[in-house]
């Protein structure tokens, strides 16, 4: 049977809004993974900023948070492996109070920068990784190249990567400092690509309200760590020693 012009323009329509309505989903979901990584990256800020003045102050509380500096920094590892293989079974509710315990957690682990570095060389070299992530987030985004590629690439990087920092802890050589600092900016660079893109892959137009925001909070602390990552390398290269 033929298909008359106005059953033409009713399909075209149909299929038109709904490609705009899964296009606006999927803005929705992307938004809310950065608004989520964006909370935590403040979180983290905040934490970070009050640990350090009450360091500098002689604050009692601000002293023994530092002497627990790398139970802090165990915690934050234990948290991240309790999303990571958690998420499934938890609530969202609850995946997104651990997220913002890790944003906390982490913010206690990042108070030495604030004490080792100069405040202007932190502020300066925190725009200068919000504007590569930024950039390099939108590429992964929006580009039509399939990134999927890149991961087994990646992920071979980054374990070369920390066998090299565990090395370089006994050699204590300023050379390979320097190239892990390079290797390490590089890396998460392309890791923010191939995450923005594996993010916005993981939307499904027919997720229910539980499933989504689960999937926004795994995405917003992925981006959460690359960002910082990147920032913590940029700033060996940029950042004024006090």
């Amino acid at each position: 049977m033929a298909i008359g012009p106005e059953n033409r323009t009713v399909y075209r329509t149909a299929a038109r809004d709904q490609a705009l309505g899964i296009d606006q989903g999927l803005r929705s979901y992307m938004l809310k993974v950065y608004n989520y990584m964006g909370l935590g990256l403040g979180i983290s800020g905040v934490v970070a900023y009050a640990v350090a003045s009450g360091v500098e102050s002689g604050a009692g509380w601000a002293i023994a948070l530092m002497r627990a500096h790398w139970l802090f920094a165990l915690l934050g590892i234990g948290l991240v492996f309790f999303l990571s293989f958690g998420l499934r079974r938890m609530q969202a509710s609850t995946a997104f109070a651990s997220f913002l315990a890790y944003a906390a957690v982490n913010g206690v682990w990042l108070t030495p920068v604030l004490l080792v570095y100069t405040h202007t060389s932190v502020a300066s070299t925190f725009f200068i990784t919000a504007s590569m992530f930024l950039a390099t987030s939108l590429f992964g985004y929006t580009t039509k190249r399939d990134l999927s590629g890149m991961g087994s690439f990646l992920f071979m990087g980054l374990i070369g990567l920390l066998i090299a920092m565990l090395v370089n802890i006994f050699l204590q050589s300023s050379a390979v400092a320097f190239a892990i600092s390079a290797i390490g900016v590089l890396l998460f660079t392309g890791l923010t690509a191939y995450d923005t893109q594996k993010i916005k892959e993981m939307y499904v137009d027919g997720d229910g309200q539980e499933i989504a925001r689960k999937k926004s909070i795994m995405g917003a602390l992925t981006l959460y760590l690359d960002f910082i990552n990147l920032f913590i390398f940029l700033l060996q290269f940029l950042g004024n020693r006090r």
